[in-house]
């Protein structure tokens, strides 16, 4: 299996929009992989998590085949997660080609903003009920999408929608998608995480060296879960652990994060970056 990092960015880019912060400003001169996209990554091609507003950019710097990919996972209804309006682009009127049907997963209000953006009288004349397909899922929710198994579970995130991180399982293969969530999930959620054992695992390390209390990880978060996930058996010597969705905020530039990871055997996700487990 491999994963592509397309995105590695919170929703303010990196370096943010309107920063001049000595972080953002040392990431203007520097590059390379300090610039950073809003979140995003693709499993063995197909499998898509998150549709930030970045992705056509993605596409371009990075080939993708859009028009081939069956299955969007998304998150939750934050702006650097979900930019819908672009999926009109996947009707016949504007791109041509698309292949099947892209069946999109996601809670409540995913689809809500989904309908607000779509369902608009400037694209009546284009539904895109043949292209797209949505489906509500909650936590806790098991489906499968083109030979893949997927258990939605439920995030520390936003309190005001029902944020989601997935398990994604494919040919002997188990991955934990962990964006956007703190480290204290409740206890259906760490019954569903602990039930796996993972080939790669991947959690949000937004704050950097800041710790807060829940909504994201900071680096010492992650430390203690990939702890606890080592404890309760889901981590073995062959699993690939890396961080990844960065803010500038967290005071660290990449190559602090990598070092700090490279002492821990924890990969810093950067834009484009490929592993395959």
């Amino acid at each position: 299996m491999k994963i592509r990092y397309l995105g590695t960015a919170a929703a303010e880019g990196w370096p943010a929009l309107f920063c001049s912060c000595p972080i953002c400003t040392q990431a203007r001169e520097q590059g390379g992989r300090n610039l950073r996209t809003r979140t995003q990554a693709i499993l063995d091609g197909e499998l898509l998590l998150d549709f930030p507003p970045d992705t056509y950019c993605h596409a371009l710097q990075q080939g993708l085949e859009l028009a081939k990919v069956h299955t969007l996972l998304v998150t939750h209804n934050h702006m650097d997660h979900w930019f819908p309006t672009d999926l009109i682009h996947r009707h016949e009127h504007f791109g041509h080609g698309a292949e099947g049907t892209l069946e999109v997963f996601g809670n409540p209000a995913v689809k809500e903003a989904f309908d607000a953006h779509i369902l608009i009288d400037r694209f009546k004349p284009h539904p895109i009920d043949d292209v797209v397909n949505f489906h509500v899922i909650h936590g806790g929710d098991r489906f499968r999408s083109h030979g893949w198994e997927i258990i939605a579970v439920p995030a520390d995130h936003d309190q005001r929608e029902e944020c989601l991180v997935y398990i994604c399982k494919k040919g002997g293969k188990t991955v934990f998608y962990g964006h956007d969530t703190g480290v204290n999930l409740s206890d259906e959620a760490w019954a569903l995480v602990a039930a796996e054992r993972y080939d790669l695992i991947s959690l949000d390390a937004t704050m950097g060296k800041k710790t807060i209390p829940g909504y994201h990880m900071g680096l010492p978060d992650d430390e203690a879960m990939f702890q606890r996930l080592a404890q309760l058996g889901c981590v073995g010597e062959h699993t690939v652990k890396v961080i990844n969705h960065f803010s500038h905020n967290g005071g660290m530039t990449h190559d602090q994060l990598a070092a700090w990871g490279a002492e821990r055997g924890i990969l810093a996700a950067y834009d484009g970056m490929e592993i395959e487990f």
